[in-house]
């Protein structure tokens, strides 16, 4: 997942001023729906993994679940550090500062070397750390086959989000697009070959999966750098001049503005990491049922998850040019835009849920039967909390786009960390309620970090967020 930071100082296009809730509604829609489809066929790059691997049957669905709960954190922890460049990026644009974008994106892949280095030994360290944790040693062999091969995405994967912060900071979304939906049909191309051993090849099951992750963030990769160096609009910043040339400085500040929304991403994601591992203790059907219920939840999470990132840039671009008015009504545009369409996936989960399942595991194997049962219980959870998981990324997007980002992530780290996980580990283990226990204390975490993050948002004048604003005296 990539997201795109707008804050003071930034420079980016000036639409017009918005004069009610119509025309911003119209402006949030128009730069939204691109970032929602992105976001959509990064998505579906996982969820052709999860088909595959269920189709292998539970044992092979649970080992890649434990996996890619590992990786994911990790991954995302590197991605949103990275994605920094792109506020950085569009202040050079707005300076035309030529030069300082070339420093800035060729200290994107600098980081992208850094952090992709430091983060591989922890991925590769699955085995132990689960053993630890009391995971079912079978399964966890089975994930650190599939993570040799994967972590080594992590530079190629880190890299794309470097170029991609160039290419969005210039308005260049549809060759993003573009890009990505191809990795989804080479992903799905190689995986589908190599896992199952069609057309002559070997089969390789879960090392299949891992190779075909492995080669479409290469393939991604080499396909947007080629596009930046290129393309003539791209090519005059010549990013690959002088690479090894240290600007310490830009260094820092993709540092600096990157890890606050690194840890609030890791803070949420990494409480569905927890709950796998709560829920792994259970068994493997529960596990694979998690794995179900968990990609229909991102899939539905997508379409908020661009809306929010609109409403950064929409908020920022009001809060560049002192519009207290224009602040509220891209923070509640997208608030409202994103709830709205959470309303939508709380009835498909609740009323559709046992349909929806059998889309990753066959219905017509009896081995099935108990993962399928779980993981309409607990889609159906997940349908309870939609409208607060869409509530609190609009929130959090549009206090970032006012570079209100420390608060938040403390209330991110207590909500999922002190309040959900300790209520899933509670009512799974000593009220009983196993699986559906845990999605609670999920839904209980997620709420209250939406009440909070809302909250802030509607109290950001009396909360001083607002104060920038106001004319300082001579």
């Amino acid at each position: 997942m990539s997201e795109i930071v707008a804050s003071p100082g930034v420079t980016l296009p000036e639409p017009a001023p918005a004069n009610g809730w119509l025309r911003e509604l119209r402006a949030t829609f128009a730069l939204a729906w691109p970032l929602v489809i992105a976001q959509l066929a990064q998505n579906a790059l996982h969820t052709t993994d999860v088909i595959l691997l269920g189709w292998l049957g539970p044992d092979y669905l649970a080992a890649g679940t434990l996996a890619t709960s590992f990786f994911m954190p990790i991954l995302l922890f590197g991605v949103s550090i990275v994605g920094a460049v792109a506020p950085l990026v569009a202040q050079a644009r707005g300076a035309r500062d030529i030069k300082a974008i070339r420093r800035i994106v060729r200290q994107g892949f600098w980081v992208t070397i850094v952090m992709s280095t430091l983060l591989l030994p922890l991925v590769l360290q699955v085995r132990p750390i689960y053993e630890r944790l009391g995971q079912d040693p079978a399964t966890t062999a089975m994930a650190e086959q599939f993570l040799q091969i994967v972590a080594w995405s992590l530079f190629p994967a880190l890299g794309i989000i470097a170029l991609r912060s160039l290419l969005s900071a210039f308005d260049a979304t549809r060759v993003v697009l573009v890009i990505t939906v191809l990795g989804v049909v080479v992903n799905a191309a190689v995986a589908y070959t190599l896992i199952f051993g069609h057309f002559g090849m070997p089969r390789l099951e879960l090392r299949g999966a891992a190779i075909a992750t492995l080669t479409t963030n290469i393939i991604m990769f080499l396909a947007m750098l080629t596009y930046v160096v290129r393309h003539r609009r791209f090519g005059r910043f010549h990013i690959l001049i002088r690479f090894w040339r240290a600007d310490w400085g830009h260094f820092r500040a993709i540092f600096r503005i990157g890890l606050p929304i690194a840890l609030t991403v890791v803070a949420e994601v990494g409480m569905f990491t927890a709950a796998a591992l709560l829920i792994g203790r259970l068994g493997t059907d529960e596990l694979a049922a998690h794995a179900v219920a968990l990609q229909c939840a991102s899939m539905a999470f997508m379409v908020p998850l661009g809306l929010g990132i609109a409403a950064t840039v929409r908020v920022g671009i009001a809060y560049g040019r002192r519009d207290a008015e224009g602040i509220k009504l891209a923070g509640w545009t997208s608030f409202m835009l994103g709830t709205g369409f959470m309303v939508l996936s709380c009835v498909l989960f609740l009323t559709m849920g046992p349909a929806l399942v059998t889309i990753f595991l066959d219905p017509n194997n009896p081995e099935n039967a108990n993962a399928l049962a779980l993981a309409a219980s607990f889609l159906a959870v997940a349908g309870l909390f939609q409208l607060a998981d869409g509530a609190q990324v609009a929130a959090a997007h549009a206090l970032r786009g006012l570079s209100d980002t420390k608060i938040p992530m403390l209330f991110a780290i207590l909500g999922y960390w002190g309040i959900g996980l300790p209520v899933g580990y509670l009512l799974s283990d000593f009220a009983g309620w196993r699986g559906v226990g845990v999605w609670t204390g999920l839904a209980v975490g997620l709420s209250f970090v939406a009440v909070v993050l809302v909250t802030r948002f509607a109290m950001r004048e009396r909360l001083g967020l607002l104060d920038a604003l106001k004319p300082t005296s001579a």
